[in-house]
């Protein structure tokens, strides 16, 4: 059994700690934070011991894996301290403040032993996991795009983000940096490298400091198109619009293949007027985020069998798109991805 300390405590941190105590291969031996009534209510809720942080879990504990739901600004810091040999980190997106940044702790933690993990979990709901068999099985043929529609409707008004996730306000970087991102690691896991970017960004609500509106339009190695269509102020037909933020089409010679805001996907044959249910075989929590995302990475984690997804190394190309992203932006152009900024 796996030893876990999860370090941050803020509101994503909830997600953890429930995958972390309903996963029977690990066992959760500490909670820090800086702020103490979070240590507190986290320490009771879980029965382990709190911490004021990572050097009093570190001096009282070993623990196997230690997951840090903190921001950019702290990770290389903490990172640092976690790691030895054998160790699991497993770190929160977005990932470090920058690309060198980022390059840099990847190698340190390698030339260490330890194994550092990005936390992208979109990847691991039910029906991307389920989009991807579907396409590895061949019924769509040859792919020509793909889109991807986020339309959460959360970033209205001068309270926009400030009960969940109040540093979304003042992120200067925001819709591509910490959300686009999720579909930019979708896709690349999808239809594979991403060779050029184009972006055009917007900033909708006076309220917040970033973007939270636009569209990238990412060329693939293999000449599939993909676009993430981004607008955090539009909504979209759901139960939940948190549940899979947005909708998808894929489009292919075989047919098209769609998901809709429940999570469920429908399959339309080239040619056919109607479209047919595709079950989703991977299980769905509708009572988790993201149908169960986090303590599907959890479990994929844990288990460690064969070759771990999300590994900081290959997350790198992921800050390369994004890092992209913005500079098509700010000029105008479309970026291919390896040119000299």
């Amino acid at each position: 059994m796996k030893t876990v300390a999860v370090i941050g405590l803020g509101y994503f941190s909830q997600f953890h700690l429930d995958a972390w105590k309903s996963n029977p291969a690990a066992r959760l031996v500490a909670v820090a934070d800086l702020d103490a009534d979070r240590v507190a209510q986290a320490s009771a809720a879980h029965g382990v011991p709190g911490h004021p942080d990572l050097d009093s879990v570190l001096r009282g504990a070993d623990p196997d894996i230690i997951d840090l739901v903190v921001p950019p600004a702290a990770q290389v810091r903490l990172i640092s301290k976690c790691l030895r040999p054998g160790r699991i980190v497993i770190c929160q997106k977005p990932f470090c403040t920058s690309l060198a940044e980022a390059e840099a702790i990847t190698t340190r933690a390698e030339a260490a032993g330890a194994t550092l993990i990005i936390h992208e979990n979109f990847r691991f709901q039910p029906w991307h996991r389920e989009i991807r068999r579907f396409v590895a099985s061949g019924k769509l043929g040859r792919i020509y795009s793909a889109r991807f529609a986020l339309r959460p409707g959360d970033g209205r008004g001068e309270r926009a983000y400030l009960a969940r996730q109040p540093t979304f306000q003042t992120m200067p970087r925001f819709l591509v940096q910490e959300t686009a991102v999720h579909l930019i690691d979708v896709f690349r896991w999808l239809f594979g490298p991403i060779a050029a970017v184009y972006a055009d960004l917007r900033r909708l609500n006076p309220a917040i400091a970033g973007e939270d509106a636009g569209t990238l339009i990412l060329t693939h190695e293999n000449g599939v198109q993909s676009v993430f269509d981004g607008n955090r102020l539009a909504d979209h037909v759901a139960e939940d619009s948190r549940r899979t933020m947005g909708e998808m089409q894929i489009e292919g010679e075989g047919g098209s293949l769609a998901l809709d805001g429940d999570g469920r996907l429908w399959f339309r044959a080239f040619g056919s007027q109607s479209a047919k249910a595709v079950q989703v075989s991977f299980p769905v929590d509708r009572t988790r985020f993201g149908g169960g995302c986090v303590a599907a990475l959890i479990d994929h984690v844990v288990k460690n069998r064969g070759t771990l997804q999300n590994t900081a190394r290959d997350y790198l190309d992921v800050i390369r798109v994004c890092e992209a992203a913005y500079l098509s932006h700010d000029t105008g152009r479309r970026i291919c991805l390896g040119e000299d900024g």
